[in-house]
């Protein structure tokens, strides 16, 4: 665990925010401290470490996506950067519920 974010498999390259994260916290990675650019809602992601374009998202230690972007380690990891496995992305909502990567 580090800080608001948990490890939920030894495979997994992204962390999930066990409580919301604010924009400029520092958390320890193991490549070594990150800042954070922007608030992480509860249950979304952040990069355990940097993941190349094209690189499977691993949570729980099976693949829920695919980046669609070079990721950089404690970078929020969601609908804007990953292409899902599982749903078409371009219908999802962010938490705010503003249609992801909208305006960014």
């Amino acid at each position: 665990m580090t800080g608001p974010f948990l490890l939920l498999h030894d495979a997994d390259n992204v962390l999930v925010a066990r409580q919301n994260a604010a924009e400029g916290l520092v958390v320890a990675l193991e490549g070594g401290d990150v800042t954070l650019a922007r608030p992480i809602p509860l249950a979304h992601k952040i990069a355990r470490h940097a993941i190349a374009e094209g690189a499977k998202i691993l949570k729980y230690g099976m693949p829920i996506g695919v980046a669609t972007q070079a990721i950089a380690a404690g970078a929020h990891v969601h609908v804007h950067n990953i292409r899902s496995d599982y749903t078409p992305t371009h219908v999802l909502q962010d938490a705010d519920g503003i249609s992801a990567g909208v305006g960014q």
